[in-house]
């Protein structure tokens, strides 16, 4: 009998902290605008994977280091002509390079800043990226979460930095 009411308790304790964890889609990072550190609002249903809902939670890019997603990286930084401004290698070419140890965005260091310059954009000539922003008469026109994280997969790749969490 009181081995019951431990369990219950026990389960009755471990619901209520289960109902405090946050929910898949909910953001634990704030998002910011490298032009002004406004916010920046992005649909929840965009985070559509589990690699951009842990980053949404976290601000963890679980790309960095993955073959599959560096290579996939590589392929999207070139469809969408990033190698115009930035390089091949995305060591700089009209625009500034994106590997490091420094950067035109200090905040680009971490994997979370630069997630926010690719896609609201930057004050120095770079336009938004991100789905619906990049061409705003086209609302499908973009990169998704996903696809921005596995191009800053690609960037850490190719400057042989892999920061992990925030950094």
């Amino acid at each position: 009998m009181l081995g019951n009411k431990v369990i219950t308790t026990f389960l009755v304790s471990m619901l209520a902290l289960a109902s405090l964890a946050l929910p898949l889609n909910a953001a634990a990072i704030d998002l910011v605008t490298t032009t002004d550190g406004s916010p920046i609002k992005i649909a929840p249903e965009l985070f559509d994977t589990p690699a951009a809902q842990e980053f949404l939670a976290t601000g963890k890019n679980p790309y960095i280091g993955n073959e599959d997603a560096i290579k996939a990286g590589k392929k999207r930084f070139g469809y969408y002509s990033c190698t115009q401004c930035h390089g091949p290698e995305a060591k700089g070419q009209v625009g500034p390079g994106l590997i490091g140890p420094t950067f035109r965005y200090p905040k680009d260091a971490t994997n979370k800043g630069m997630f926010e310059t690719i896609w609201n954009g930057t004050n120095g000539g770079m336009g938004a990226k991100g789905l619906g922003l990049m061409n705003p008469t086209d609302p499908t026109d973009g990169l998704k979460p996903d696809e921005v994280l596995k191009i800053i997969s690609w960037i850490r790749n190719e400057g042989g930095n892999h920061p992990s969490g925030n950094e």
